[in-house]
């Protein structure tokens, strides 16, 4: 059976026999689990390799870009911002973001951002990864478009661009970038080690990503004026742009997180624990329930597929039954990386990998785990 390094409580060796059993089927190239119950890490996990030609062994402290799962960071540091009243989720955005009000997005409010239900999901083609890259020009551009459908009225998922909707609001309200600010006020404070991006300095522990299969062609070509298409292709996502410098440079509050599972797990657990970690508040109790103010429920607009969502975060949806209902909400990276929060437990499942699955959200190997965590608790 292939080797798991780490520790992991007694009652949760289930989790390390599920990671052996992926790591040996060949379904993961490296991979790590962390698991947070009640304030004590019970599970903190890693196996496999960071490269394809499995030269290098995922080490205890390898990071990986954990793709959307970075959007939970991102909506942590909203509430925050919440929680000290510098922000107002019923505000319109253009009362910190005045240019954002153009062509007809003065009523676009915060929530509408957190809950993907601006509809600005995307950047008006033609746009380019390279594009997200200069953070002025960006952000002009999305104070510019006209939405793609009446804003609240539906959720059509922010893929690419959420971080730069919700991080300019957080930079006009404290002058900083997004980056600074997770540095300064997340990371920092409770030991977590994640980056918006990644410091020259850290480049050798990255485990590259490595791209999922292609989808099957089969069916009826998309339309190319169709919300999802829109926003898939301004711009098109890239697991190849995602190892290069310029990415791992870049203030992309979406989708450029460099973490592992542990130090994910440290950065989000907060919330699972009623605000407060380590000794660090964060967040009060009640700015957490927050997130349970459901904004939208319904078919996507963007993943085509019925979801829940609140504040910042996912509180439902049948492509991941694995999570259970309750006080739980959650989300994942493209690929498969997943966050579970489960309030009702104080419960933090955390997993991050470099070969990524298919799928909209989770995979197979991030419903094994969970499944696992859940057996353990009975």
């Amino acid at each position: 059976m292939a080797e798991v390094h780490g520790r992991c409580d007694e009652r949760f060796a289930g989790v390390r026999e599920a990671l052996a059993q992926q790591l040996d089927a060949g379904e993961e190239l490296g991979a790590s689990i962390a698991v947070d119950w009640d304030g004590e890490t019970v599970v903190d996990l890693w196996g496999g390799h960071r490269d394809p030609e499995r030269t290098q062994e995922w080490s205890e402290h390898t990071i990986v870009n954990v793709w959307s799962t970075t959007k939970c960071v991102l909506a942590l540091s909203a509430l925050m911002l919440v929680d000290r009243g510098e922000l107002d989720l019923d505000a319109p955005v253009a009362d910190y973001w005045p240019e954002f009000a153009a062509k007809g997005k003065k009523d676009v409010l915060v929530r509408h951002l957190l809950s993907h239900t601006s509809g600005v999901s995307g950047w008006e083609r033609p746009f380019s990864i390279r594009d997200m890259y200069d953070w002025t020009s960006a952000t002009e551009r999305l104070a510019q478009q006209r939405p793609w459908w009446e804003p609240g009225t539906a959720s059509g998922y922010h893929a690419n661009n959420q971080g730069h909707l919700v991080g300019e609001v957080i930079r006009r309200i404290t002058n900083t970038t997004f980056k600074k600010f997770v540095a300064d006020r997340i990371a920092d404070p409770l030991g977590a080690d994640f980056q918006i991006g990644a410091r020259e300095s850290e480049v050798s522990r990255i485990a590259p990503v490595v791209a999922p299969p292609r989808p099957d062609a089969g069916g009826p070509a998309p339309d190319p004026e169709s919300v999802s298409v829109k926003t898939f292709t301004g711009p098109k996502a890239s697991a190849a742009a995602a190892n290069s410098p310029e990415w791992r440079a870049a203030d992309l509050g979406a989708l450029n997180g460099h973490s592992n599972a542990r130090g994910v797990m440290k950065a989000l657990r907060v919330l699972s624990l009623g605000g407060e970690a380590d000794g660090v508040r964060l967040l009060s109790p009640e700015t957490i329930e927050k997130v349970f103010d459901q904004q939208a429920d319904g078919v996507d607009l963007v993943l085509g597929a019925p979801f829940r969502w609140g504040n910042g975060f996912c509180l439902g949806s049948p492509v991941v039954p694995y999570v259970p209902e309750g006080r739980t909400f959650f989300w994942g990276g493209w690929g498969g990386s997943l966050v579970v929060l489960d309030l009702d437990r104080r419960l933090t499942i955390s997993y991050m990998m470099n070969k990524m699955g298919g799928g909209l959200l989770g995979s197979p190997r991030s419903e094994a785990y969970v499944r696992a965590v859940y057996a353990a608790l009975g």
